[in-house]
């Protein structure tokens, strides 16, 4: 289970290098306004509020890595300790976009169904 708990939080980070994309570096751009529902001044107001956004979802990401590349390398306990901290925090982050705004359901689940899958196997995985 731990196996399937690490793919799970490697799709996680995966997925949040993207956001980080989005928001970072394309914030501006067609798609991301389409994904975000944003106009194009609203894009340009809150272009400083998504860069920094971004990054908070990139350090996610990271942390998930490194903790991936430590259980592969045998720091099993520091590994799984970056894993669990990065895919609980996106996890947690997904259930406050849940409960701020009822319409942005789907992105809440979007976000959140990998950290939360990551979680539940990981921690299965561990107690076994």
């Amino acid at each position: 289970m731990t196996v399937i708990g690490l793919v799970l939080a490697g799709l996680a980070a995966a997925l949040h290098v993207f956001i980080f994309y989005m928001e970072s570096i394309a914030w501006t751009s067609p798609r991301a306004r389409a994904t975000f529902g944003t106009t194009s001044e609203e894009a340009e107001v809150t272009k400083s509020l998504a860069f920094n956004q971004g990054f908070y979802n990139l350090f996610l990401a990271v942390a998930v890595i490194i903790g991936i590349l430590c259980v592969s390398g045998g720091a099993a306990e520091v590994g799984y300790t970056l894993v669990l901290a990065g895919v609980g925090s996106m996890l947690a982050a997904a259930f406050v976009l849940l409960f701020s705004n009822a319409d942005l359901v789907a992105s809440a689940i979007k976000q959140g169904i990998f950290p939360f899958l990551a979680v539940v196997m990981l921690v299965l995985g561990i107690a076994m």
